[in-house]
């Protein structure tokens, strides 16, 4: 691993820019012909070949510049791809519930997009890119219920320069009572911490079991309750038990979605050619993905 500068390729990887994404695979070929593959790992990787022609001064004060701030192929940069800058997609507004996370530690989760949906994968799964470079202010985040969707996060925090997330500390109380409502209220006792706009996911409830599993957005806090976005009218009566937790639990799914940059370095150096006494080209920039940044 080396350095990196929290810096964006000034020019952009625009028109007419060519890019690749590659897989590490071993390849090994007996004498009979039969091939033997290994993939070495599962992410995307991108490649990218730029041509700019610029005048003197502007080349130079632009990638030249980077290039020379860079140590040339040691230090890491951000590159934002015209065509894959997004979870949702390639280019759209990003989602809460655009691509799951994987998991760091308690609360703290990977920022990732996997490639390749709409078929059938392999039995290892989809490849993935980790994204380590979000863009400020556009990462979003939820819960996914199997039994009730996906719930918005608020109040978690991002690190943007590792692409890890933490979910808000996680609020827990006892369930003493619930109602049969079109928006069931909770009875969870008083100084609960819980706000509008949060979920809870609700388990261990007697009598009522047909609630437990499910998670519901808080619509109303009340001195000693919490109205939740759960239908309970169909459901049998409360009788004991229950509790409410707001991270995701067991069976859930933590989920989100942001633009991105992708972390880069130059692969060649940089030749510059004269075109004009003061215009100057550099052709063929080789740029590649860093997967480990």
């Amino acid at each position: 691993m080396g350095a990196f500068l929290d810096e964006r390729l000034p020019v952009g990887v625009r028109l007419g820019a060519k890019y690749s994404h590659e897989f590490t695979v071993d390849v090994v070929e007996t004498a009979g012909g039969k091939e033997y593959r290994r993939l070495v790992h599962p992410y995307v990787r991108a490649r990218f070949t730029l041509s700019y022609s610029a005048a003197k001064e502007s080349l130079w004060a632009g990638v030249i510049g980077l290039y020379h701030r860079a140590y040339g192929t040691y230090a890491g940069f951000r590159v934002r791809a015209i065509d894959d800058y997004s979870t949702n997609g390639t280019t759209g507004a990003p989602t809460i519930s655009d691509q799951p996370l994987s998991l760091v530690s308690s609360g703290v989760y990977q920022l990732r997009k996997e490639y390749g949906t709409g078929g059938t994968p392999l039995s290892i799964g989809l490849p993935a890119r980790t994204i380590f470079k979000p863009i400020t202010g556009s990462v979003l985040l939820s819960v996914r219920n199997t039994l009730t969707g996906d719930h918005a996060v608020t109040g978690f925090s991002v690190d943007y320069a590792t692409g890890q997330v933490t979910y808000p500390a996680n609020k827990t109380k006892s369930i003493t009572a619930i109602t049969q409502a079109a928006s069931a209220v909770l009875t969870v006792g008083s100084a609960h911490g819980f706000n509008v706009g949060e979920s809870v996911y609700i388990s261990g409830v007697n009598g009522m079991t047909q609630i437990n599993g499910r998670r519901g957005t808080i619509t109303a806090v009340g001195a000693t309750t919490i109205t939740v976005g759960i239908n309970s009218t169909g459901f049998s009566a409360y009788s004991s038990g229950g509790t409410t937790n707001t991270r995701p639990q067991t069976g859930e799914e933590a989920r989100g979605g942001c633009e991105f940059d992708i972390p880069c370095r130059f692969n060649t150096a940089l030749d510059v050619s004269t075109l004009s006494s003061d215009w100057r080209e550099a052709p063929q920039i080789e740029i590649i993905e860093l997967i480990s940044p």
